[in-house]
């Protein structure tokens, strides 16, 4: 199971960073994981983000390149987004997901989400 956190509501411009606690895998398979996350705004479908390889390369949408730094903590079993320069677009349910890194492109995140979300609002 991936639990989201640190989601709330932030001004436009404003920070927020998010994690993934995934203390129910293994470590070896939480390393060996691409990990990404998924948004998923007001009467929107669901979109891949972000997502990070297990060797460290990231990928990003075009919509948040530059804005948003995803990372991860392998000894925590843990994932990260920091989100910088908040746009109002950005407003959604954020929700991380883990993949066999042969699948690791965003569009395959979003089926592969398994916890509640975390909210961020920007206004």
């Amino acid at each position: 199971q991936l639990v989201e956190s640190g989601g709330g509501s932030v001004q436009a411009g404003g920070s927020l960073r998010i994690s993934c606690d995934a203390s129910t895998y293994t470590s070896s398979s939480f390393s060996r994981s691409c990990l990404g996350w998924v948004r998923q705004a007001p009467g929107k479908g669901r979109e891949g983000v972000a997502a990070i390889e297990p060797d460290g390369v990231t990928y990003y949408t075009a919509s948040v390149k530059g804005r948003f730094t995803i990372s991860r903590d392998n000894a925590k079993n843990t994932l990260y987004l920091q989100m910088d320069s908040l746009k109002p677009d950005d407003t959604g349910t954020y929700y991380c997901a883990a993949i066999h890194p042969t699948r690791c492109v965003l569009p395959s995140l979003s089926s592969e989400v398994r916890g509640p979300g975390t909210q961020v609002t920007v206004s």
